[in-house]
């Protein structure tokens, strides 16, 4: 039997227009969703991302809008201009409040987006409180919080003991939950002690749609690229756990070899102003403003190789959505990350690129080096990558995925909900 349509609420920070970071997948699912044919309603905050600064069109406290068959409602957040561990609580917790206070419009299940997750705890206490004719709860996990705040910051112990508890709870209080990255779930069966039947592994997938690229040489024109030197192309949010200073000298070493090369980061995030500083004297290093999509796709198409970049000790917390759009172009990726990571569990299983360590922009120069000087296992590198997105990672079959787990929710609930 063909399962009914359902009402659905997704209740997430971050939606269009942001083009970069969770938005591109909250609103793929939300838009699937109501392709194939559920009754769909978003709460969102006001868009801020990477910038981290609320659009200037965006006034007011609250905005209602309709699109793709998408029910939406804006709530507006405080927004720090200059993100840290205190002010961010005050960003999620401005917004969950605001979104548990909606009209949610009796749904059959509410699905949740983590970042943000103090949201997602608020959200997850109010739908509870609704006892016997409560909507089922899913959580979407993107982030693994407790792991990024011991990855990427110098909280106090206590502080990450808390968020780890905290994450635990708020997880374990959900009836289903999805998650990005198999490592994902081990890591939520193993450290937050996360009932492994509530968990299912669906990946995302590559958010920047196919279509027309500008010819390659018109690009790298466009954008002031030699023809005959190597691109090295950094594309997405320049946030902290990146730790671009790693390509910034990486590029000021290359400007003291006879090697032609080229760094590029493209994009925008709160770390931005201070990588132009330092990088400020390098000819070679350029930064570029974030791109619509044509010219984005463009501008992957005409660099010669595409770059990840994260912290040493980043391990668990994320895949970088990154990955996902670079596979798809058949271009090969340079990966500097610590060789436990999930990004270079990711790099292998693809066979897509090349992983050299992090925080060693001699080494990193070196790869790189050596990779323009072997086109032969570049284009053996960048097919590879895009065999690897056509099997895994294509946004049919995980939005099919997506459309077998609410309705899951959705039963569960019904059958709780008569036994109760």
């Amino acid at each position: 039997m063909t399962p009914r349509p359902l009402r659905l609420t997704l209740l997430g920070l971050n939606y269009t227009p942001e083009v970069t970071g969770i938005a591109p997948y909250t609103t793929g699912l939300a838009r699937g969703l109501a392709r194939s044919g559920h009754d769909v309603r978003v709460v969102t905050g006001f868009p801020h991302y990477p910038a981290w600064k609320v659009d200037a069109e965006y006034t007011g406290m609250t905005r209602n809008e309709q699109c793709d068959g998408v029910n939406i409602r804006r709530v507006r957040q405080y927004t720090p201009s200059a993100p840290n561990n205190a002010n961010r609580i005050l960003l999620e917790g401005t917004f969950g409040l605001r979104a548990a206070t909606q009209n949610w419009d009796n749904p059959d299940v509410i699905v949740c987006v983590t970042p943000a997750l103090i949201s997602a705890a608020m959200i997850v206490a109010r739908a509870r409180v609704a006892a016997k004719n409560r909507p089922g709860i899913g959580i979407w996990v993107q982030d693994l919080y407790s792991r990024g705040i011991i990855e990427t910051s110098s909280a106090p112990h206590a502080f990450a003991r808390g968020a780890h508890a905290f994450e635990s709870a708020t997880l374990r209080a959900a009836d289903g939950i999805a998650v990005i990255h198999e490592r994902f779930r081990q890591h939520l069966c193993s450290e937050l002690s996360v009932d492994d039947s509530k968990i299912d592994v669906i990946r995302n997938w590559t958010h920047v749609k196919s279509g027309a690229v500008r010819d390659a040489l018109a690009t790298r024109q466009l954008l002031n690229w030699n023809p005959t030197e190597t691109v090295v192309l950094h594309a997405g949010n320049m946030g902290a756990k990146q730790g671009l200073e790693n390509v910034v000298e990486a590029a000021r070493l290359a400007e003291n070899t006879s090697e032609n090369i080229r760094f590029v980061l493209l994009g925008d995030g709160n770390q931005r102003a201070k990588l132009e500083h330092l990088g400020s004297s390098i000819p070679n290093l350029q930064f570029v403003r974030p791109l619509n999509d044509f010219d984005f796709r463009s501008a992957l198409n005409a660099a010669d190789m595409l770059l990840v970049n994260e912290l040493p000790h980043i391990t668990d917390m994320a895949v970088p959505s990154k990955l996902t759009t670079y596979f798809a172009t058949g271009k090969s990726v340079v990966a500097a990350t610590n060789e436990h990571s999930t990004t270079a569990q990711e790099i292998k299983a693809s066979g897509g690129g090349i992983i050299v360590p992090p925080g060693d922009p001699a080494r990193l120069l070196s790869a790189v080096i050596e990779l323009a000087a072997n086109q032969p296992l570049a284009t053996e590198l960048g097919k590879k990558g895009l065999q690897f997105h056509a099997n895994n990672l294509s946004e049919e079959a995980a939005l099919d995925k997506f459309d077998r787990w609410v309705n899951r929710l959705a039963a569960r609930n019904s059958l709780r909900r008569t036994s109760a």
